[in-house]
């Protein structure tokens, strides 16, 4: 699938919080069936887990797992419902790649109500150890090796889907954009030509962008020592930039398909 997110509030988070972001949680409504379940979405489960019920009932989805099927959004739907149906205290280890890549059965956007979708961003990962069952002290002992390789990340509040992180010694802006990947990539272009697809003087410098679920990623390198705080102002400026390079539908002309060939030369593909 290529947007396997699409149709859910907050594709971009999702996208997000499956990709790029190390610890963060988000809680989401259900459909009628199951409206009354509390369910919470996570990046990543301890030992990799799909999805696990805590002894209070609340189901976690983790949305890092690895393998899959190819359509995630039917992996996801697989995991959850396999939750709802277990017993406090369970987890699910395995969601089998006959039941989630057959082609039938839900999507996750068919079991998710349209409700908002907001994203909590953690230093860590401690949110996993209540009510886990741990006998043998792997979950801890998982815990443990994740917090010690948290990338400190933080989401903006004033723009959708954008994500700073400190990567080392460099402060970086990814930001997930949830328009259709050519028009948004003809959008930077236009920026780009118009010498403002950067975040400011001084601030960010534009490096290039890679796609993931479907959508395009910019990311800029920022000025050493760059909080998120203070790229609020410059990401909303940005973002009024955009709005309005996207409003603008006249065809590229030479120089802007020249200009086009290069930023597509500067993506990268995460799978």
């Amino acid at each position: 699938m290529r947007r396997p997110f699409a149709g859910l509030t907050g594709e971009g988070d999702w996208v997000a919080l499956r990709e790029i972001v190390p610890a963060a949680t988000a809680p989401i409504t259900l459909t009628a069936d199951n409206a009354d379940r509390q369910v919470i979405v996570a990046t990543v489960l301890p030992l990799g887990w799909p999805a696990m019920v805590r002894a209070d009932g609340v189901v976690f989805l983790g949305l890092q797992v690895t393998g899959g099927s190819g359509d995630p959004g039917r992996d996801l739907a697989a995991a959850l419902t396999e939750a709802l149906a277990a017993d406090p205290g369970s987890v699910v280890t395995e969601v089998s790649r006959a039941e989630s890549g057959s082609g039938r059965g839900d999507r996750l956007r068919e079991l998710v109500a349209d409700a908002p979708f907001p994203v909590t961003v953690h230093e860590g990962f401690d949110y996993w150890v209540e009510g886990v069952p741990d006998p043998d002290g792997a979950v801890a002992g998982s815990l443990e090796r994740a917090n010690a390789s948290v990338v400190p990340t933080a989401r903006l509040d004033g723009v959708e889907a954008a994500y700073w992180a400190r990567i080392g010694s460099r402060e970086h802006l990814r930001w997930v954009l949830t328009e259709d990947e050519d028009a948004a990539l003809d959008a930077l272009v236009r920026l780009h030509l118009a010498g403002t697809l950067g975040l400011g003087s001084g601030i960010g410098r534009y490096v290039g962008a890679f796609r993931a679920d479907g959508l395009l990623v910019p990311v800029w390198d920022l000025a050493p020592g760059t909080e998120a705080a203070a790229l609020e102002e410059p990401a909303r400026a940005f973002r009024d930039r955009l709005d309005e390079a996207l409003a603008n539908d006249r065809p590229l002309d030479a120089e802007g398909r020249r200009a086009r060939a290069g930023l597509i030369g500067r993506q990268v593909t995460l799978r």
